[in-house]
Formats: structure tokens, C-alpha cells, sequence
């Protein structure tokens, strides 16, 4: 996955025992919670960006359904804040008065 953690804060908000705590749901989880057919690789946050860490809130998945996961969210996020838009207005044309 192009950038992974690169330009995340997500890393550092993770608990102090977040590989104990990993390595819990993956056991718990198997088998990708989304697909239901290949194994679990990524515990994932069912609420993004809500940074609970509750096992209720924790999910095994697989890697194509954590990136398509992952992707929706952040296109969700863009769309609900949109950067301003770089064009300038349209300038009038030199002949209209």
C-alpha cells in the first residue's frame, strides 16, 4: 500500500499495548470479519478514527478488504471536508465593457 503510515498521527495514538491487544483479535478473528474467506492479516478499527481500542471495536481482516476499507474512509473524509478549490475565477474578456 503506497504511503501506509507516512503523514499519520495513528501510530502514536495506538496503546501502549496494541501488539498484545493485536495479536488478541487476530486470534479471536481468524478469518477476515468482512469477507468471510481469507484469513485475517490487519486488526482494524470498525469506527475509523474514533480510537477506541475496545475488542468490541477491533476486527481481524484481510489485506484487499483493509485497503478497500481504508480507501472508502478516507474518500468519505475528503468529500465531508473538501480542499478549496485552486482554479481562479473566470476572468471577463478583455472586449466586454
Amino acid at each position: 500500500m503506497a504511503g501506509g503510515w507516512e503523514g499519520s498521527d495513528r501510530k502514536r495514538r495506538l496503546p501502549s499495548g496494541w501488539p498484545k491487544i493485536r495479536a488478541r483479535i487476530l486470534a479471536r478473528d481468524p478469518i477476515c470479519k468482512i469477507c468471510s474467506v481469507r484469513p485475517s492479516r490487519f486488526c482494524d478499527h470498525i469506527v475509523a478514527k474514533a480510537d477506541l481500542n475496545g475488542d468490541a471495536d477491533l476486527q481481524g481482516v484481510c489485506g484487499p478488504c483493509h485497503d478497500q476499507k481504508s480507501s472508502r474512509e478516507g474518500n468519505d473524509a475528503q468529500r465531508a471536508n473538501p480542499r478549496p478549490g485552486r482554479t481562479r475565477p473566470p476572468e471577463q474578456h478583455p472586449g466586454i465593457l
